[in-house]
């Protein structure tokens, strides 16, 4: 079981922004293991929902009384510094702790955390890896960025030294954890708001390798110049994988996709035949994604047949390439993807499927991605038939950096491919009902609440 010594000095601790996936993830455990949990959020969500089922109190706005009972209050990042209970909490001089800083602590208090991190297939990968860990019996404790099926939400307490968790690079907030094992899957060009340079985000994640101790595992993929360069910073056992560089710890070949543009492959170890393995996810980075899954599980001991057995089972996370429904006799899938990279990816995805034409309601992310990577974004929305962009997603932001959804709609048609701007969700769904076939396949993509829409067509069909 896990030393919660660190934890358990706190006897009451409140929440700001509970409703948030880790944040609520973290107040289940904290609740499971005796601590008085109380919190509050903005809005009411299916979240707060099932925090208030399973016993902890939450107040849907502001809630300075439960601040005053507290020992500490952890606040997410999106919280401002103006806000009425961090105000109240200074005034009383109750301790504030940022939520990757508390996070950190909790990841002490287990002895073997398992943190999955990289720009891109994060939720994915953390979802495999839990999986694997379940389907052999390794009572896991699990925090992962989305609703997962098999755990009925995006965490669980379990009764093993093994806690498996996402690990965002975004203000560096994985140096605060204690890694005994690392996945980094990519590292891209994102959260620029923050990094300023590439060269920034690259010395963040040199950074978290070093905290790997001698005794554990870095798992790196082989594809990527810049996670291999990673090897050199740790004294921990490393292993690689990869598609393209089959110099590699585990390598693919012999990859087919199904009409559904769900993959099959052989995967080696070293040179030497491992197993074939099936996925009911689409799209060859999820290929990638689960070859960094086998590698780490195998290092664990984990049997190959449970490992197989898991990923057969996975059809996806929640938000990622998402099957919804139908409109018109057409699929709509929704999908979290908010950086080019992932668009392509998705993209890819999406045409090893049989479909007649593409349709994208594409919702940008923050305002300082947008402007920085316009470019990119008009690039990978080409791989669409057809595009929608609609109103930017602010997130954290104010608009200073002038930058608009028409800007990326002029780039799109510059590049030579009718694009469309559309601001209200009505509007949107107005169009596609009127617009889309049967055999075509219909994507909401983005980070915001652009998946409201993909509900809404379903439902409303």
């Amino acid at each position: 079981m896990p030393n919660l010594d660190l934890i358990k000095k706190y006897n009451r601790v409140h929440m700001i922004g509970i409703g948030g996936v880790s944040m609520s993830g973290i107040a289940e455990i904290l609740n499971y293991f005796g601590v008085t949990v109380t919190g509050s959020d903005l809005a009411d969500s299916e979240i707060a929902e099932k925090l208030i089922n399973n016993g902890i109190h939450v107040t849907i706005g502001h809630d300075l009384e439960n601040v005053a009972k507290a020992d500490i209050v952890v606040y997410s990042a999106a919280i401002n510094e103006n806000d009425p209970e961090i105000k109240k909490a200074r005034e009383l001089n109750i301790p504030l702790c940022e939520r990757s800083t508390f996070l950190g602590m909790l990841t002490k208090a287990y002895n073997d955390t398992i943190c999955i991190s990289g720009t891109h297939g994060k939720t994915t990968t953390t979802s495999l890896v839990s999986l694997c860990f379940l389907e052999a019996g390794f009572d896991p404790s699990i925090q992962v960025g989305a609703l997962l099926k098999a755990i009925d939400g995006n965490y669980k307490v379990g009764s093993s030294e093994h806690f498996i968790i996402e690990a965002c690079e975004y203000v560096e907030s994985f140096l605060k954890f204690f890694p005994k094992a690392e996945i980094v899957l990519n590292i891209d060009n994102d959260h620029l708001d923050y990094f300023k340079t590439f060269e920034n985000i690259k010395e963040a994640f040199i950074k978290y390798v070093k905290l790997i101790p001698d005794n554990g595992v870095l798992v790196v993929n082989g594809d990527d110049p810049n996670c291999l360069d990673l090897l050199k910073y740790t004294n921990a056992t490393k292993l690689t994988y990869g598609i393209t560089n089959k110099n590699t710890d585990f390598f693919a070949v012999n990859i087919v996709f199904d009409e559904n543009g769900f993959p099959a492959f052989d995967v080696y170890k070293k040179d030497k035949f491992y197993d074939r393995m099936q996925l009911k996810i689409p799209g060859m980075h999820n290929v990638l994604d689960s070859l960094a899954c086998i590698a780490l599980c195998d290092y664990y001991g984990i049997d190959k047949k449970y490992i197989k057995s898991a990923l057969e089972k996975f059809t996806g996370a929640h938000r990622r390439f998402e099957y919804k429904g139908k409109i018109n006799g057409a699929s709509v899938y929704d999908d979290y993807g908010h950086h080019p990279t992932e668009i392509i990816a998705t993209a890819k995805a999406l045409m090893n499927k049989k479909y007649n034409k593409s349709w994208v309601v594409f919702q940008p992310h923050t305002y300082s991605r947008t402007k920085t990577l316009l470019n990119d974004f008009a690039k990978a929305l080409l791989n669409f038939d057809h595009i929608i962009v609609t109103d930017i997603y602010a997130a954290r932001e104010t608009n200073r950096f002038g930058v608009s959804p028409q800007d990326l709609v002029e780039k799109i048609i510059s590049l030579g491919k009718k694009s469309i701007y559309i601001s209200s969700f009505d509007d949107i769904i107005k169009y596609l009902k009127e617009h889309v076939e049967e055999g075509d396949i219909v994507l909401t993509l983005g980070a915001g609440t652009v998946t409201d829409i993909s509900n809404r067509l379903v439902e409303e069909n």
